[in-house]
């Protein structure tokens, strides 16, 4: 996974051409649910494919990235307005357990 407009390979400092476009799903509060299209690179080196993820977003979480920056940060929880059922408890708790790296909220 890189960020957006990143040029060159984290694996071996290649540069990366696109490749393609795949889909991924996001959610936020009140079930919303959204599908994107994720920007898909090759590194002209190494042959490495990378997904360009938008700030908003972290690797391998479909959540967006504020929701769950609001449940580590424990501005969210199962009783707050808008968010009580979703995303549900077990999932808000095994955030707090994988120790999710809070990211900046500049986008």
């Amino acid at each position: 996974m890189i960020s957006d407009n990143e040029t060159t390979c984290p694996n071996c400092g290649g540069v990366l051409k696109y490749y393609d476009k795949v889909p991924r799903i996001i959610r936020t509060k009140n079930r919303i649910t959204s599908h994107i299209e994720i920007r898909r690179l090759k590194c002209v080196g190494c042959g490495a494919l990378h997904r360009e993820l938008p700030n908003s977003i972290l690797p391998y979480k479909q959540y967006e990235a504020e929701l769950i920056r609001g449940v580590l940060e424990g501005l969210i929880t199962c009783e707050t307005l808008g968010y009580e059922d979703y995303p549900c408890e077990v999932t808000m708790r095994r955030w707090r357990l994988q120790k999710i790296p809070l990211i900046s909220s500049s986008t």
